[in-house]
C-alpha cells in the first residue's frame, strides 16, 4: 500500500491515480448496444436486396427456354400436297352444301338423251364398267338415291355406308384417305362419283379447295378437274357440289364435258341453279347424264324428309324413275334406314344412278 493512501471500507479499489473512479461495465447497456447494432445490420441487408441485383450464380442460372416450333397443319383435306398450280384458297367449308329453294322439285322436261349406240358395245365406258349391280329385272317406278358431300364427316358417312343398298355415294375429293372407305362402300354394292365443288353464286358460301371458277383458262379447269378425279378410283361420273354460278357457264360447262366424254363418265346435274346448262350440253356432247327432282333434307327433320321421299314416289310413278339427292345428316340417315326396306312394299324399286341412265338410252335408241 504507499504511502499516504488509506484503504477504503467494505474492501472496495481504491481510486485510479487520475483521481477518477475506476470503469464499472454495465451488462444491459452493452446488450442494448448489441441488439441495435443486429438490427441495423440485417435492415442494411435487406434494404441493399431491393435496390441492387443479386443474380445467382452461372452455375445455378437455368438455361433459356427454347423459342416454340410451330409446325404447319396439315392439310385437312387430303393427304397428298395438290399440284403447285393448285390454290387451296381457304380453309373447312362453313357449310358443305348449296341449299336449294325449300320445296324445290324439277321435272326434267321429256327430251331424249342421244348417244351413241356403241356404248354397250366392245370395251364399256368407266361409267358402265363400274356400275353397281341392278335388280334382274325392274318393273316398278325407279328411284335413285345420291348422297352427297361424303367423306368429310367420316363418322356419318360410315352410317350411310350402313345403308341397304344400291346407292349412288358422291365423296368430296378433298376429304382424307379416300380410297378406303371408297373401296370399302364399292364392294358393298354402292355405286360411286365424284363430287366435284364448281363455283357458286353466293360470296358467303364455301365450296371448298381446287373449285372450278368461271374466269379460269380451259388448261386451269383441266387440271383441277383432273385433280378431282384421281383422288379415289371406280367411280362411274361426277356431280356438282354447288355450282349455281359455274353449270349456268357455257364456255367452263363445255371443257368439263370435253373431259367426261374423253373418260368415259356420266355427268349429274344437281341443278343447283335453275339456268343450267349442264344437261344441254351433255346431250349435244354425247355425254350421258341425268338431273335431280328432289333435294330431301334442305330441312333437316325427318318429318320434312319423309315429305320429300313421298314427292319423290310421286315423281317416279308419273315419269317411271325419280332421281333424289341428300346429305349425310342424322335425321335423312334416320329416314331412309327405314324407308329403303319398304320401297317395294309402296311400289318403288331403289336402284344405282346408272340404271336410270340406260334405261333412257335405251329408250332412245328404241325410237
Amino acid at each position: 500500500m504507499e504511502a499516504g493512501l488509506k484503504p477504503k471500507k467494505n474492501g472496495a479499489a481504491p481510486p485510479n491515480r487520475s483521481g477518477g473512479p475506476l470503469y464499472k461495465p454495465n451488462p444491459k447497456r452493452q446488450l442494448l448496444f448489441a441488439g441495435v447494432a443486429i438490427v441495423a445490420l440485417l435492415g442494411g441487408y435487406f434494404v441493399g436486396r431491393l435496390f441492387v441485383d443479386d443474380p445467382e450464380p452461372p452455375a445455378k442460372q437455368s438455361a433459356p427456354l427454347p423459342a416454340p416450333v410451330i409446325k404447319a397443319p396439315e392439310p385437312w383435306y387430303q393427304d397428298q400436297p395438290p399440284p403447285p398450280q393448285m390454290i387451296v384458297e381457304k380453309k373447312a367449308p362453313s357449310h358443305l352444301y348449296e341449299e336449294a329453294l325449300p320445296g324445290d322439285i324439277y321435272i326434267p322436261a321429256p327430251v331424249p338423251h342421244v348417244t351413241s349406240p356403241s356404248v354397250f358395245k366392245e370395251i364399256p365406258p368407266d361409267w358402265l364398267r363400274f356400275a353397281a349391280k341392278s335388280p334382274a329385272a325392274i318393273e316398278l317406278p325407279m328411284i335413285a338415291l345420291i348422297i352427297d358431300d361424303l367423306g368429310i364427316d367420316r363418322r356419318r358417312s360410315e352410317k350411310i355406308l350402313q345403308l341397304p343398298t344400291p346407292l349412288t355415294l358422291a365423296f368430296l375429293p378433298y376429304a382424307r384417305k379416300l380410297e378406303d372407305i371408297t373401296a370399302r362402300a364399292r364392294s358393298s354394292g354402292h355405286e360411286l362419283m365424284v363430287h366435284v365443288s364448281m363455283e357458286p353464286s353466293s360470296e358467303t358460301a364455301d365450296p371448298g379447295p381446287n373449285v372450278l371458277k368461271t374466269n379460269m383458262t380451259p388448261d386451269e379447269l383441266k387440271e383441277r378437274i383432273d385433280w378431282a378425279l384421281s383422288r379415289f378410283s371406280g367411280y362411274v361420273g361426277i356431280n356438282n357440289h354447288m355450282g349455281s354460278r359455274f353449270t349456268t357457264d357455257q364456255k367452263g360447262m363445255a371443257v368439263i364435258m370435253d373431259e367426261l366424254k374423253r373418260r368415259g363418265l356420266l355427268f349429274l346435274d344437281s341443278r343447283t341453279a335453275g339456268g343450267t346448262v349442264g344437261g344441254r350440253l351433255a346431250m349435244e356432247a354425247g355425254v350421258p347424264f341425268a338431273e335431280r327432282n328432289v333435294f330431301l333434307d334442305n330441312v333437316n327433320e325427318e318429318a320434312a324428309v319423309e315429305q320429300q321421299l313421298e314427292q319423290l314416289e310421286k315423281t317416279a310413278r308419273k315419269n317411271g324413275w325419280a332421281i333424289g339427292i341428300g346429305h349425310p345428316k342424322d335425321a335423312t340417315i334416320a329416314v331412309l334406314s327405314r324407308w329403303i326396306p319398304k320401297m317395294e312394299e309402296r311400289g318403288v324399286v331403289l336402284v344405282p344412278l346408272t340404271a336410270i341412265i340406260k334405261r333412257r338410252i335405251q329408250l332412245a335408241q328404241a325410237e
